[in-house]
């Protein structure tokens, strides 16, 4: 509860993004690397479309020009996400399946040997993907891997979802519950990395529930220092926590930025490091 409050009475958050990961584009979905401190994130159009996985690395001279990811496929892909260890990575993806060119956002993931290089990615099954969209695979320590779905069965027309493999192959998958969802929108659900609360986005807001005996309390909607025109989206935790990044049409022409709310706590690290 008192990092939600923390959140809840954050100062505005600052532009963290400059060139070259900003852009006239869309910059949005961010997530480091665990192994390399690479950041991966989505370019998109100004409008937000067309995604696609973009990687930059910090080298002597700071980021690096942002190339196609290595697993990058055909279609649109969005919302990467590491495991702790940095061997699993979950995206979202369009790409063509068994011959098939899909029209439908499916979770994907795929691993990384020892070697460093991934192997070939993986679209899980059903019931975790389904003949709808799903959006923003993000595991949490509970053991649950929580996503946005518009499948059937849900409180709206999107809702949070959550899938647990209990033996290998074998997936339960439920709705994520009414104090997440609502009659309308909810689309992207980020789990601290303690497991003690979440970040989840509506339709245009961003908002907090915490973790109770009871299972998730009812959403709180974040302020506006961090809600200030609704298009908020792809927020990453710190490692702690404490701090976050986001993506915001700040609407002064440059498009999608990413900006860095909560505790100033020297995260990201600068590059290059001084």
């Amino acid at each position: 509860m008192i990092l939600g409050a923390l959140l809840l009475a954050a100062s505005a958050p600052r532009i963290w993004s400059r060139p070259p990961i900003s852009s006239d584009q869309f910059e949005s979905h961010p997530a480091f690397d665990p192994l390399t401190r690479d950041l991966w994130f989505v370019r998109s159009t100004p409008e937000f479309r067309g995604w696609r996985l973009k990687v930059s690395r910090c080298g002597k001279t700071g980021w690096s020009e942002p190339v196609d990811a290595p697993i990058a496929g055909d279609g649109v892909e969005a919302d990467p996400w590491f495991s702790p260890d940095g061997r699993t990575l979950w995206f979202i993806s369009t790409r063509t399946t068994d011959g098939i060119s899909r029209k439908d956002l499916d979770i994907w993931s795929v691993s990384r040997g020892k070697d460093g290089r991934w192997g070939t990615p993986e679209r899980l099954p059903e019931p975790v993907n389904s003949a709808g969209q799903e959006w923003f695979p993000r595991p949490a320590p509970d053991g649950w891997l929580y996503f946005g779905s518009d499948r059937p069965g849900g409180f709206g027309k999107t809702d949070i979802w959550r899938a647990r493999e209990d033996r290998p192959g074998q997936w339960t998958v439920e709705n994520a519950g009414p104090a997440l969802n609502t009659a309308a929108d909810e689309y992207e659900p980020l789990p601290s990395p303690d497991g003690a609360w979440m970040l989840l986005s509506g339709v245009d807001a961003y908002y907090r529930s915490d973790r109770t005996a009871q299972g998730w309390s009812p959403r709180v909607r974040l302020g506006p220092e961090i809600n200030a025109n609704g298009s908020e989206i792809g927020a990453a935790f710190s490692p702690s926590g404490k701090s976050w990044l986001f993506a915001r049409d700040t609407k002064d022409g440059r498009s999608g930025e990413l900006l860095l709310a909560g505790e100033d706590e020297g995260w990201p690290k600068p590059c290059p490091q001084s």
